[in-house]
């Protein structure tokens, strides 16, 4: 059982707190992406499970073994960088060989490994090509391919994709959960790029300054933010948000536009509304409305984007593709109330 336990974890560097009170469960085959903005503490928590990082407080489990003080070697747990960290000098057989090499492995066994990850990977054609002579997501999957050969329980991969141009990260992302589902091995998954973690994890962490703002699947965090953090970093474009205030059943933007209110479960007060840009449009006639003023337009081919304000508010509203509105142009701008977000206008926890 490969589970991954983080129980109570903190770390310090001096005096300075980065992760305080960290808890983690893992499951057995779960692919966990943390995710969060630069400083959040997601890598430092990736690198104190690989050991590479010391814990300041609390434990870590692989399994049922404690292995909290245990160094790198003991913990059976393969890293993959964000550099490739491969030698330039070797081919690729022998790069995803090497941990093996060293470790005294017989050559018949190493090389039989070494072919069965370059199968896995599509490597086979490469094996004798030094690294000079390999695309970006090639020498990805030559990192990936010396990790497999470990045979690990744990796999931790710390930004793999950050090098590679925008058509790469799409195919090596298919790559990689394919992988996942192929080994059916536990991976831990760290990534700035809130859309990669959506479209890999079968659960997502959002962290925020050390600590966990909300774990859960993907649509879960999508459709049931806990909070106003963790709902303005998922989702592209970002959700918008709105001052506003619940009176009487109705909800009233601080321009003076009101929209019916689908919940009753709301008291009157101050609030903050959020909506995303994909349950907006421009309204139809008659229909309840806030005034928007356009500040530029992004034409996307399905639909355009229009920035600009509303009520005083940054907002991103989603229009028809052939929409074109001015800059300094108005737009009546319709919601879809009922994919609304109420957030507490103080704390910004949900409501």
């Amino acid at each position: 059982m490969a589970t991954v336990t983080l129980d109570r974890i903190a770390k310090s560097y001096g005096a300075t707190p980065v992760i305080e009170n960290l808890n983690l469960a893992i499951a057995d085959r779960e692919f966990v992406v943390l995710v969060g903005p630069s400083g959040c503490g997601k890598t430092t928590t990736l690198r104190m499970i690989a050991g590479l990082e010391s814990v300041s407080g609390g434990a870590i489990r692989i399994g049922e073994r404690d292995v909290t003080e245990a160094r790198p070697g003991l913990r059976n747990c393969a890293m993959v960088f964000q550099s490739y960290a491969l030698y330039p000098h070797m081919t690729v057989a022998e790069n995803i060989g090497y941990g093996m090499k060293v470790r005294g492995v017989p050559k018949a066994e190493r090389e039989a490994a070494v072919l069965g990850a370059a199968q896995i990977l599509g490597l086979e054609p490469l094996l004798d090509r030094k690294p000079r002579a390999l695309s970006g997501g090639q020498r990805q999957r030559v990192a990936i391919g010396r990790a497999i050969v470990r045979d690990p329980d744990v796999f931790l991969f710390d930004e793999p994709l950050s090098n590679l141009d925008a058509k790469l990260r799409i195919e090596m992302r298919a790559e990689i959960k394919a992988l996942h589902r192929r080994l059916k091995r536990t991976i831990v998954y760290v990534t700035h790029d809130q859309v990669e973690a959506m479209t890999l994890a079968d659960r997502v962490v959002i962290m925020n300054g050390g600590r966990i703002e909300q774990a859960a699947d993907p649509i879960t965090l999508y459709e049931r933010p806990a909070n106003r953090f963790v709902a303005g970093f998922i989702g592209a474009p970002s959700m918008n948000f709105l001052p506003a205030a619940v009176a009487g059943g109705a909800l009233r933007l601080a321009d003076g536009a009101a929209f019916p209110l689908p919940r009753a479960d709301l008291r009157d007060g101050p609030i903050t509304l959020g909506i995303r840009p994909e349950n907006t449009a421009e309204a139809a006639p008659g229909a309840p409305f806030a005034t928007m003023v356009v500040r530029t337009v992004e034409p996307l081919g399905p639909h355009t984007l229009a920035l600009g304000e509303i009520a005083g508010a940054p907002v991103t509203v989603q229009l028809e593709a052939h929409a074109r509105p001015e800059p300094g142009a108005t737009v009546a701008v319709a919601f879809d109330m009922n994919k609304m977000h109420a957030f507490d206008a103080e704390t910004g926890a949900a409501l």
